[in-house]
Order: structure tokens, then C-alpha cells, then sequence
């Protein structure tokens, strides 16, 4: 009813839907293929999983590089809310200006490239004119210079674009977290981040940092090249599909935890996946950390039979400490319980997409 799509996933009108209040968010059929499913067997097992950010399956959230869906507006409008409310969910710390202007850039050509009949980039030499037919923007600036735009270029272009972005500047052998625009979180702050290197933000992390997981990722990253992004799938659960499940906010989403039952698993339980692209910028060797967000929930996630069964076989494997680091405690086996119904023993076909 609210979208059509073509073979390649093409968004053709928007869903009008909430992350917070009434919490109408949904998933047409057509998204629920869509979505990046992030386990590929039956059981738990923690790895990094970076692999090169290529273009992917038609249809899927693999099909380009930087993905809009039916949801984009929805989530454009519910960041303007989160900005107006707390201005701090956007910093870009003096020196990261000219890795701005490279994510303006890149998100620019990555949008018009995939979605002409919705963004449109024109250039001639530093003068540029960039349409955003959803938004009903049409402006024209000098690149470079920040005095043409009404932002500044990564407030401006992180305002257009689903997901959240972070901003690392690349010294002293380590990545710095010196920018962003994060109003769409799980549980983790830009305001306390900001200025960390990737081992401090990453410290509350269970498990991994004594398996060296993080003194691996970050020596691969370091050495990341131009126009050779890489992408991995990172998940957690929320209850009810609201977006901005912040610490400043945890008032507000924290006591949410304790409200499911096994009658209302399958509509307020949400599996909620981040599909991370990082790439590396040309003028000022930072790199750009994309963490484009997806939730369904569970009474749509046992629509596609490969995802029924193999979701509770996950959840049951999870190591505790994963789990609590999560949040999933006080709802793991409720929600296992009910997806249990929807697993009827067969085996599943290895990867994550459906059969």
C-alpha cells in the first residue's frame, strides 16, 4: 500500500510512520527481503566479518552502496526531532573539516549514482547543484567553502542520509572518533566518544578485546585504500522500533525492557541490525564510518521461514555476558520461547539470505 518496488528495490513513495509515540513503524513484504539479516548458521560466533563493500544481491540492502529505503523520510524527520532536542548528536571537532567536505562528496555521488530519480548532482568545477527530491532541496554551493552551505557540509549532508555517520581521523598509528551525527544509536554516545581513539570506544565491549578481536580489526583498518570499502553486520534487539535508543535518552526507552510478555513478543520485540561501511577518504586520509540502521520485528522476521528457524537457535547460543551486554537479559528467553513456535526443527541453508 505505501510502496512499490521494481526489481532493484526501488523506493517509489515513502512510508508516513513514527519511532516514537505510537510507534507506527512497519516493513512492507517488499522491505522484509530487504533487510540485511545478519546471521549466516544456526549458532552465535563472534568475529569481526569485514568484507569488501561491493555492490550486492538486487533487492537487497547489499544492492548499493549507500541504501535508501521505504523509511528514509520517516527517519529524516525523526533526526531533525533528536537534533532539535539535543544539538550535541552532532560535533566535528576544527581539524576534520576537509574530511567533511570528502563525505559530502562521496554520500553525494553514492545517492545520485543509485537513486537518479530521487538525487541529482551537478558539477562544474568547485560549483556545484544538488537536488534531493524527497526532501525538496535544491541548492547550490561552492565546494570548499562552508559559507555557501546552510551547515556545515557534514551537518548538512548527514541531515539527508539514512543511517548514522561517525568521522575518524587517522594518527599516531590509532583511529580518532574527532566527528559525527548520531541520533540513531544503540546505547552509546558521540557527546562521550567524541575525541576517543578505537580502543577507548570500544572498551565496554564483552569478550572480544581479550580475543584480540579489536587489535585485528584496527590494524586491517589502518591500512584500508581509496575506493576499496569494507562492511560488516553488527546486531542487538530493541523493544519497540525506536530509533533513538541513546544513553541521554535512557529514560525514556530503558524501562521499555520490562513490558514484554509472551503475548506481545512478536510486536514489540525488535531484531535490530546495523549494516557498517567504512571507507577511506581521498584529500584528508580520514575515514568515514557509515552505521546504516534496519529493524523488524519478530512477527515479521518469522515471515521468511529460514529467519524463523534460525533466530531462536542463535539467541540460545549467545554467550551470557553478550547477552547482558546487549540488554537482551531480562527478554532473551521469553522471545525465544515464542520464536520457538516458528521453528520447526529443519535444517537451515547456510548465508543469510531467505531461501
Amino acid at each position: 500500500m505505501d510502496t512499490a518496488y521494481s526489481a532493484t528495490h526501488r523506493p517509489e513513495t515513502f512510508r508516513d510512520e513514527t519511532f516514537r509515540g505510537d510507534f507506527s513503524y512497519a516493513n512492507s513484504p517488499g522491505n522484509i527481503r530487504h533487510f540485511p539479516f545478519p546471521f549466516h548458521e544456526d549458532h552465535y560466533r563472534y568475529s569481526v566479518n569485514i568484507e569488501p563493500h561491493v555492490p550486492g544481491l538486487p533487492g537487497s540492502a547489499f544492492e548499493h552502496l549507500i541504501d535508501v529505503d521505504e523509511h528514509y523520510l520517516a527517519e529524516m524527520a525523526d533526526r531533525a526531532q533528536v537534533l532539535a532536542e539535543d544539538p550535541l548528536r552532532y560535533q566535528a571537532l576544527p581539524h576534520m573539516m576537509l574530511a567533511q567536505w570528502d563525505t559530502l562528496e562521496l554520500l553525494m555521488e553514492e545517492q545520485a549514482r543509485a537513486y537518479p530519480h530521487l538525487f541529482t548532482l551537478e558539477r562544474n568545477g568547485d560549483q556545484w547543484r544538488w537536488i534531493n527530491r524527497p526532501l525538496g532541496i535544491d541548492d547550490t554551493f561552492t565546494f570548499g567553502d562552508p559559507s555557501t552551505l546552510p551547515r556545515e557540509p557534514l551537518d548538512y549532508i548527514c541531515r539527508q542520509t539514512q543511517g548514522d555517520i561517525a568521522l575518524m581521523d587517522q594518527r599516531e598509528g590509532n583511529l580518532w572518533m574527532d566527528a559525527g551525527m548520531i541520533t540513531a544509536q544503540a546505547d552509546w554516545s558521540l557527546d562521550f566518544d567524541v575525541g576517543m581513539n578505537f580502543h577507548e570506544w570500544h572498551a565496554p565491549v564483552p569478550l572480544a578485546p581479550q580475543m584480540g578481536v579489536f587489535d585485528r580489526a584496527l590494524k586491517y583498518l589502518l591500512n584500508l585504500q581509496v575506493g576499496k570499502p569494507v562492511r560488516r553486520l553488527n546486531w542487538t534487539m530493541t523493544i519497540n522500533p525506536r530509533l533513538d535508543t541513546s544513553p541521554e535518552t535512557y529514560p525514556k526507552w530503558g524501562p521499555d525492557r520490562t513490558t514484554v510478555t509472551p503475548e506481545n513478543v512478536g510486536q514489540k520485540v525488535h531484531l535490530r541490525v546495523e549494516l557498517q561501511s567504512l571507507w577511506r577518504l581521498p584529500r584528508s586520509n580520514g575515514m568515514l564510518f557509515v552505521i546504516r540502521g534496519y529493524m523488524m520485528r519478530m512477527d515479521e522476521v518469522v515471515t521468511v521461514p529460514k529467519w524463523g528457524r534460525r533466530l531462536p537457535r542463535v539467541l540460545e547460543s549467545l554467550p551470557p555476558e553478550l547477552a547482558e551486554y546487549k540488554g537482551l537479559s531480562r527478554y532473551r528467553q521469553t522471545t525465544i520461547d515464542w520464536l520457538k513456535r516458528h521453528d520447526d526443527g529443519a535444517p537451515t541453508s547456510p548465508g543469510i539470505f531467505p531461501d
